[in-house]
């Protein structure tokens, strides 16, 4: 059975050293959703949510947000992240959040990835939530991920 990495011998958390892990180009790919109603959908495809432009806002709260994930997650190591993308997709009923991020170090990027896309769903159901309270977030998930000692990973 595989150790968790973040628990010492005596079950203590801590924080992984990497500092002997080679340095290398890294990349992550989450993707997350959240349900909602017909009527907000159109809103925030329109453009015509209350609030203002709900699409431009959750994507900036998803780009700050993967910056800081280490501020978040307390074990995540902070990170020189080079590249981060947020697209966000609107369908008849939800929108679709996708994030790419990357680096060039020595420890994977899947955690940023998974909170860009957590945060601005999030800021969806924020800036939308006078139209529709009942609204969804789910799988939140890595898609695939590039680079280190593990190497590549796809979901199935």
């Amino acid at each position: 059975m595989a150790r968790l990495t973040h628990i010492d011998e005596k079950g203590a958390a801590h924080m992984v050293d990497v500092s002997g892990k080679a340095e290398t180009a890294r990349q992550a790919i989450a993707t997350g959703r959240i349900d909602m109603s017909a009527e907000a959908a159109h809103a925030i495809a329109q453009g015509s949510a209350q609030k203002g432009d709900v699409l431009a806002v959750a994507r900036i709260a998803g780009i700050m947000a993967a910056k800081r994930t280490s501020d978040l997650i307390p074990l995540c190591h902070p990170l020189p992240i080079s590249k981060i993308t947020l697209d966000l997709e609107v369908d008849d009923t939800g929108v679709i959040a996708t994030a790419t991020v990357r680096t060039r170090g020595q420890t994977g990027v899947e955690m940023e990835a998974m909170t860009a896309v957590s945060i601005a769903l999030l800021t969806v159901y924020d800036m939308a939530k006078a139209l529709d309270k009942g609204m969804i977030l789910r799988d939140i998930r890595l898609l695939e991920k590039s680079g280190g000692k593990s190497g590549d990973w796809k979901a199935s």
